[in-house]
């Protein structure tokens, strides 16, 4: 196995540390979350979704990849697909570069779930490639009901254990009452699930989605029981798209270079990739 990004969470795991993952979808995004982690000298996992993926016309595998490259030199950046449902998304992102998968079928029954998941685990590490499964479902914004039974939906610890044992998933998306975007999260995260799923599988890194907000005592206890990476995409989009609508407000309407407008929505985006890099390492 050489995929970076399992290397970079096997060290997250050894360091008792966390790593962030951050989102991109365009050239600014991409070269802030890059320059953000060669500046700090610290590992980070950069990712995309398939929907960027046909977004960008599939452009996105060689502007991720040339961006780390050419100004990634100084550390370690890893790069991931964000909610693959599908083999088909699987095998195109494989192609595009990527050295880390994820197939989401946190909806679909354990078994169902199991068997897909054996199915990319198999065609991934044969190329190299790492793949985390997900398993529980973290809620949208308009895909569930507001009041939904937390009980009902997060993780099984030993449902958890089965999944990686039958299939040899490298890394897992669980679920502890984290939600995506602004969707309301549990009240307070089911602490012992996340030290119960540990315990069960002392040798699978965690990975947390929907953790933009995620910060202080809440990062810090999370990763002493046992997450070794936190998904962030809303930050990351909340920054570019204010600096966006500050600078291109009525005062500014007379910038006609739009370098000019995204130079500062990549500064913003590299000092939020920063703030976070460096929150999970516990600095």
């Amino acid at each position: 196995m050489k995929s970076k990004t399992l290397e970079i969470l096997k060290k997250a795991m050894k360091n008792k540390t966390a790593v962030g993952a951050f989102n991109t979808s365009n050239m600014e995004v991409t070269q802030a979350i890059v320059m953000a982690s060669n500046e700090l000298k610290k590992p980070c996992i950069i990712q995309s979704t398939s929907s960027t993926v046909e977004y960008t016309f599939e452009t996105i595998g060689d502007l991720v990849c040339s961006n780390i490259e050419k100004l990634g030199k100084d550390t370690k950046i890893g790069f991931h697909l964000d909610h693959g449902h599908r083999l088909h998304d699987i095998v195109k992102a494989i192609d595009l570069g990527m050295d880390s998968v994820m197939i989401d079928a946190s909806r679909a029954l354990l078994k169902d779930n199991i068997d897909i998941t054996k199915k990319v685990v198999e065609y991934a590490h044969s190329r190299g490639v790492a793949v985390q499964a997900e398993l529980g479902k973290v809620p949208y914004l308009g895909k569930e009901k507001l009041d939904i039974n937390w009980e009902e939906i997060m993780t099984d610890p030993d449902e958890a254990k089965r999944l990686v044992d039958e299939t040899g998933v490298d890394a897992l998306a669980i679920g502890i009452g984290n939600a995506h975007g602004f969707f309301r999260e549990k009240s307070e995260p089911d602490w012992a699930r996340l030290e119960a799923i540990n315990a069960k599988l002392p040798d699978t890194p965690l990975i947390l989605h929907g953790a933009s907000d995620w910060e202080g005592e809440k990062v810090k206890k999370a990763i002493k029981l046992g997450i070794n990476a936190f998904n962030i995409d809303t930050d990351v989009r909340i920054a570019f798209c204010s600096a966006i609508c500050k600078v291109s407000s009525d005062k500014h309407c007379e910038v006609t270079d739009p370098r000019k407008i995204l130079e500062i929505a990549r500064e913003d985006v590299k000092k939020v990739v920063k703030q976070k890099i460096e929150m999970f390492l516990g600095k």
